[in-house]
């Protein structure tokens, strides 16, 4: 551990190490960036901790059992009297401590993954929509192909399927089918670059 004036310690959990800074007496961490508001009306002000992997770990962040514990620990960390947010850093997602809690909470006691929480979705200039965060777990992110026909509410329907088919598989090299919430055929295919899938709804 870190002498306590460099606000730093090492946090160990189900055999993985993380590192948690920003501790007093240290000076805070950097501000996250603005992002996806859950439960919360704004981002609250207020010194900041980080939680990450620890070094030994920097070839696996994504993995989903690292990505498990370091939740996890995030969850505990979230009943601390007066915590204000639990901000997920590569969904840009600012959430409620109680929110993050829960969703994190039932995702490790056997339920779904956090879709919405540990990734987010984005609009886009030309109305496409898109995910951020689902590339730490999968090394790709999905593009929805601009459609009239779908509202926010169906994209993020047809986007948690997915999010939940895709982290417990293979990144995609080759253009794949998946069935949609209300049966709908959707076409995911590989992008020139391959860290984006392109999606397409037909119904």
């Amino acid at each position: 551990m870190a002498p306590a004036d460099h606000g730093w310690a090492e946090l160990l959990a189900m055999g993985l190490t993380f590192d948690c800074a920003g501790l007093a007496p240290g000076p805070t961490a950097p501000q996250p960036a603005p992002g996806t508001l859950l439960g919360l009306l704004a981002a609250p002000a207020g010194e900041v901790i980080t939680l990450a992997a620890g070094p030994h770990l920097d070839d696996a962040p994504g993995m989903q059992p690292v990505v498990r514990v370091l939740a996890g620990i995030g969850a505990r960390l979230c009943t601390l009297p007066g915590v204000l947010s639990a901000v997920w850093r590569p969904a840009h997602a600012w959430m409620t401590p109680v929110y993050f809690q829960k969703v994190v909470g039932k995702w490790l006691a056997g339920g779904p993954f956090p879709a919405l929480g540990l990734t987010t979705l984005e609009r886009d200039s030309d109305g496409s929509i898109y995910t951020r965060g689902l590339a730490l777990m999968t090394g790709q992110e999905l593009r929805f192909a601009p459609d009239a026909r779908l509202g926010a509410a169906d994209f993020a329907r047809i986007a948690v399927r997915l999010i939940h088919a895709l982290i417990e598989i293979e990144p995609l090299a080759l253009p794949h089918q998946f069935t949609g919430p209300d049966g709908e055929v959707i076409d995911v295919a590989p992008m020139p670059d391959a860290r984006w899938l392109r999606v397409t709804v037909r119904r």
